[in-house]
């Protein structure tokens, strides 16, 4: 009776890591329109380097398939080597998550840009973001092009008006990121924007966000990355005082 009770507990256990771990598989799948040789690499993130988690040879189409298990939502990559020596475009940055089933459908030529993803709400936050982004810095392109002519022109007046306006442009990008990742503290964006676009915020902005957050979400990869960078950056500050 002992013996058949120890079993019943190894397969019930045996049961509830494999559960554990389906919830965890994150599932990456989908199609590169006109990739017909290269390979596509499956990357994420680990100790500031980018590291390839697994790979596929694209042998006359763009298909791919790949998975991972994680514990938290977090960014990974779609790299394509397509052989041609142009690497503009060629990298997809997007947000995974655990037990998720995410579809990537793209373009050889315009890979990065022209990417649809699916099946990650973290991500649909990350889109919106880099949308609003962008138009900060497509702005900022077209300022620094006037200021660039207005030199060639030594018109120096009009020079200093669009740094001025290039300035105050910037500035905007900046609290818009600290307003998004305030105003998003149930998502997972929020503490992945603190350390990646605002990290040089004042303390007292990246305290705010970081005492924002859900438990959830503090309880995360960036979150818990959040709260180690806050607090080393405390330390700094009580040693310089």
């Amino acid at each position: 009776m002992k013996k058949i009770f120890v079993c019943v507990l190894a397969v019930l256990a045996l049961i509830s890591c494999n559960t554990k771990e389906d919830n965890n598989l994150m599932k990456v799948e989908g199609s590169i329109e006109g990739l017909k040789k290269g390979k596509i690499y499956f990357q994420r993130v680990e100790e500031g380097k980018i590291i390839n988690i697994d790979s596929i040879q694209a042998n006359g189409n763009g298909t791919f398939s790949f998975q991972t298990s994680i514990e938290s939502p977090e960014i990974f990559y779609i790299y394509l080597d397509k052989n041609d020596g142009n690497n503009l475009n060629d990298r997809l940055l997007f947000f995974g998550e655990p037990g998720s089933n995410i579809t990537i459908n793209s373009t050889r030529d315009f890979f990065e840009p022209n990417a649809k993803v699916e099946g990650s709400e973290t991500n649909k936050k990350l889109v919106e973001y880099k949308k609003m982004v962008s138009k900060f810095s497509d702005k900022n392109l077209e300022l620094i092009e006037k200021h660039i002519r207005a030199i060639q022109d030594k018109n120096f007046v009009l020079a200093d008006s669009l740094k001025n306006a290039s300035d105050r442009n910037a500035l905007r990008r900046y609290l818009y990121s600290l307003n998004f990742a305030i105003n998003n503290k149930e998502s997972y964006i929020a503490p992945y924007i603190a350390l990646s676009e605002v990290f040089d915020a004042q303390l007292k902005y990246l305290d705010t966000i970081n005492n924002s957050l859900t438990p959830e979400v503090a309880n995360s990869k960036y979150g818990q990355e959040l709260a180690k960078y806050i607090e080393e950056l405390k330390k700094e500050q009580n040693e310089k005082e």
